[in-house]
């Protein structure tokens, strides 16, 4: 559809990394948590308009860097695959806090937490580093509009993104904190850092159409 391929598989894969903790889902579990589910939802459309300026830069961007040169082509791709496996790598590795709890933000107006929510995410360089590493294996190489493809599936991936973010901040605004158990913690990341490296493989594997 639109030049993309294994659509299901991308969206499976969207909803686990949306579910994946992060800035963005702290942020907006503070704000519910302090300043009520009408705080949380705010941010979280704050942080999805900054999810699609990221996808609109990328996918401008990308056709430039798919069609210039096979060098440049193989430098992006093993970029992105290096830092796929650096997260994944990490995630891995990484030892969850004995605890770990939301931090405790003054309140502020609604426009100051949507603005925020926006800063947050289109000021953070890794949002569009992932993107450009992960949303290009799932476009046709010999897809005839590859931003098109892109922003189809950047689309696809903000919306089910919003609908969790919203979710999170009513459950938050409702239960007054996030937490679940250290090893269901680490176990959770470790699956989710096993799942970034075979996509950092899988990228690195990639040819150009």
């Amino acid at each position: 559809m639109l030049g993309t391929h294994d659509l299901t598989l991308f969206v499976i894969s969207g909803l686990l990394l949306n579910i994946t903790p992060g800035a963005d889902s702290l942020y907006i579990a503070t704000r519910s948590v302090t300043q009520g589910a009408k705080a949380g939802v705010v941010a979280t459309l704050g942080i999805s308009l900054g999810c699609y300026v990221h996808v609109l830069a990328a996918a401008l961007g990308l056709s430039a860097v798919l069609t210039t040169s096979a060098v440049a082509f193989t430098f992006v791709k093993l970029a992105g695959a290096a830092y796929l496996l650096y997260v994944g790598l990490s995630l891995i590795r990484s030892r969850p806090a004995q605890a770990q709890s939301v931090g405790i933000v003054p309140d502020a107006s609604l426009r100051t937490i949507f603005a925020q929510g926006f800063l947050t995410n289109v000021l953070n360089p890794k949002v569009a580093l992932f993107f450009l590493a992960f949303v290009p294996q799932f476009i046709e190489p010999s897809a005839t509009n590859k931003p098109l493809a892109f922003l189809f599936l950047g689309a696809i991936f903000n919306f089910n993104g919003t609908l969790w973010c919203l979710f999170l901040a009513w459950a938050t605004a409702r239960i007054g904190s996030l937490g679940i158990g250290r090893q269901a913690a680490a176990w959770f990341s470790r699956s989710i850092g096993v799942f970034f490296v075979y996509l950092g493989v899988r990228l690195a594997l990639t040819k150009q159409g």
